[in-house]
């Protein structure tokens, strides 16, 4: 099964150029290669700052935009990597080994498989 791995952080602590951040850059680009090599990286995608960013509504059928975030917060989605898992728990303990996870945080959510019925709300 797929898993997202959204990893949110900080960027005034990621881009610091502290020793602790500068550490989890280096080690971000070798871990995403073990997982290429142990089966189990999808995809992965870092994103730029939120200032590059635009949100699009559409509301009555007519579209609006704003720029950046739709809302503030300190942490943003930084990007993100697409994992192949047994299941929730192996992709959680994947998850734990994302070096930025040292300086933000990793949302693991279920990739949609639409070959089988929707979520029942």
């Amino acid at each position: 099964m797929r898993y997202a791995c959204l990893i949110y952080f900080d960027p005034r602590k990621v881009f610091d150029r502290s020793v602790e951040a500068e550490t989890v850059l280096r080690d971000s680009g070798s871990f995403n290669k073990q997982l290429r090599a142990s089966g189990h990286l999808v995809t992965d995608q870092a994103l730029q700052l939120p200032d590059q960013a635009m949100t699009v509504q559409v509301r009555n059928g007519k579209m609006s935009s704003t720029d950046g975030p739709f809302m503030e917060t300190k942490e943003m989605l930084g990007g993100f990597i697409i994992i192949e898992a047994r299941d929730l728990n192996e992709a959680v303990r994947i998850a734990a080994e994302i070096p930025l996870a040292k300086l933000g945080s990793v949302e693991v959510r279920p990739v949609v498989d639409f070959s089988k019925p929707r979520p029942q709300l």
